[in-house]
């Protein structure tokens, strides 16, 4: 993949060596507008995390293999897809705080919820995400071929989109994620459950 048009925000460390892309995710990084309220009031959105992006419009699939360095609960590499503050979503390979290491999904539309997927025992995984208008899908792969759904979700969003991969380290002093074979093809994909 060409990484000419690719831009930050929160830039990081980082090195690109052919089609691995590695990404320090500093101490306390992370995206998250917290659902939970304290004294009825929300807690302030983090959004300090480093993204590597790209500007995509309309229909889309993008898929990518993390390994993520899963030093502290909530490391994690992600798939990472963004209108604004208000408005995005994150399909993760993350460490949980039950001791596991699961696939995790967070869809944010003002506020965040926070749903975690099936465990996975091992290092590395493939992430996908296709959007069919205003539909998105969310699928894992522990091979790259055969792709397994994680959800399907109505988000109200523009027609461009900031496209891309980030990674986190909300609880730990950092830690550092590994992404390859990183595609972005701009298509419509015919089933969203199955993900094709």
């Amino acid at each position: 993949m060409n990484f000419n048009e690719f831009k930050w925000l929160n830039q990081s460390k980082h090195s690109i060596d052919g089609d691995k892309i590695s990404i320090h995710a500093p101490a306390i990084s992370d995206y998250f507008n917290s659902p939970v309220q304290v004294n009825g009031v929300f807690k302030p959105a983090i959004g300090n995390a480093p993204f590597f992006y790209t500007d995509i419009e309309g229909d889309f699939v993008i898929r990518v293999k993390v390994k993520p360095d899963f030093k502290s609960n909530f490391d994690a590499g992600c798939i990472m897809v963004m209108q604004d503050e208000n408005t995005w979503f994150k399909a993760a390979f993350e460490k949980s705080d039950f001791d596991t290491t699961a696939v995790v999904s967070v869809v944010t539309n003002k506020v965040s919820d926070d749903a975690n997927g099936c465990n996975i025992d091992v290092d590395s995984i493939w992430l996908q995400v296709a959007r069919v208008g205003n539909n998105f899908a969310i699928h894992y792969s522990l091979d790259g071929d055969k792709f397994d759904m994680v959800r399907v979700f109505y988000l109200q969003a523009d027609a461009s989109l900031k496209v891309g991969i980030a990674a986190q380290c909300p609880s730990g002093q950092g830690s550092t994620h590994e992404y390859c074979g990183l595609t972005i093809e701009k298509r419509t994909i015919k089933a969203l459950r199955a993900g094709e």
